[in-house]
């Protein structure tokens, strides 16, 4: 099926800065921007009891089980509410990491608490959707809803709305016009394709999205077992930090890193999220933030591209 096929589908950009990154620092003159996020999706699963369509499939065991409600599965998504989330967000706290956590509406309604937990530690809370989900294909009235009823969620549980957005597997083609036209969201994170923050122009206007990243992210302990310990999640990490804070004397930077409180939250795992914290506390030339802090600066200190709907004059 060729390209024509999809009219409303985004040009694609091969092209990217090139040599071309724009002149910038991060706060304090550092030159790379370092994201911890935090998936919570725990109670935003797919299940039969919960009333929908079907049960999910990925998690710590691969199976699904059909016409009957999946107690394996919904025992393993519980352990990240139950236990991994205090587990992380203990850690991180203590090294004094700033976190941003991407909240499923849905699951964040199951654990009012993290909701409170996370107004008392000054964590972002950013949207990931109402369910567990992709949106790929969603007819854009149902995701239009959607997306409305997530952030008033987040909102009415954390007392303010989103700033971030960020959808599970694929976006739609709506999804960043719809994000615009709902109106209060700062960035999405619904790119993988880059190593700094970029502008797409989207209903006239100059939108700002921050890539994310799923190689450094825990989710490789179940996607192929590519992790298995938590030192393969540490060392991975820990080379990528590494090798974009060598580029960033030359340009800037960011790196996202991925974590999910029923993963890396499991006691084998946590000393790799705790080993990656060492190896990156303290070092010169990086700054720590949250995914609305990076995006706040970006727009701060970098314009649009002329030509761009909201470019400065």
């Amino acid at each position: 099926m060729n390209a024509s096929a999809f009219p409303s589908s985004p040009p694609r950009d091969f092209a990217g800065y090139g040599d071309a990154a724009p002149a910038m620092r991060w706060p304090g003159g550092a030159g790379l921007a370092v994201s911890f996020v935090l998936n919570i999706e725990e109670g935003a699963e797919f299940a039969l009891s919960a009333g929908d369509e079907r049960n999910e499939a990925c998690h710590e065991v691969t199976h699904e089980v059909r016409g009957a409600p999946d107690l394996c599965m919904e025992s393993h998504f519980e352990y990240g509410a139950r236990v991994g989330y205090r587990r992380i967000a203990d850690l991180l706290a203590r090294a004094g990491v700033p976190l941003t956590l991407n909240c499923c509406a849905r699951a964040l309604e199951a654990t009012p608490w993290i909701a409170e937990d996370a107004v008392r530690r000054g964590f972002e809370v950013c949207c990931h959707g109402w369910r567990w989900e992709s949106h790929a294909g969603l007819p854009v009235d149902e995701e239009r809803e959607r997306i409305a009823r997530s952030a008033a969620a987040i909102a009415r549980l954390t007392g303010r709305p989103p700033a971030g957005w960020h959808t599970k597997s694929s976006a739609s083609v709506n999804t960043r016009r719809l994000l615009v036209e709902h109106g209060g969201f700062l960035y999405d994170s619904d790119a993988y394709n880059d190593d700094l923050p970029f502008y797409r122009e989207v209903a006239g206007q100059a939108h700002l999205v921050l890539p994310y990243g799923f190689d450094t992210n825990d989710m490789r302990f179940f996607d192929s077992h590519a992790f298995v310990r938590g030192a393969d999640f540490a060392d991975y990490c820990g080379d990528a930090f590494d090798w974009l804070l060598a580029e960033s004397r030359e340009a800037p930077r960011m790196l996202s890193i991925g974590l999910h409180t029923r993963i890396i939250g499991r006691p084998g795992r946590i000393g790799g999220l705790r080993a990656l914290v060492e190896r990156i506390a303290g070092r010169e030339g990086v700054w720590l933030a949250t995914r609305e802090q990076i995006a706040r600066h970006w727009r701060a200190t970098v314009p649009p591209p002329p030509g761009m709907a909201g470019a400065r004059a």
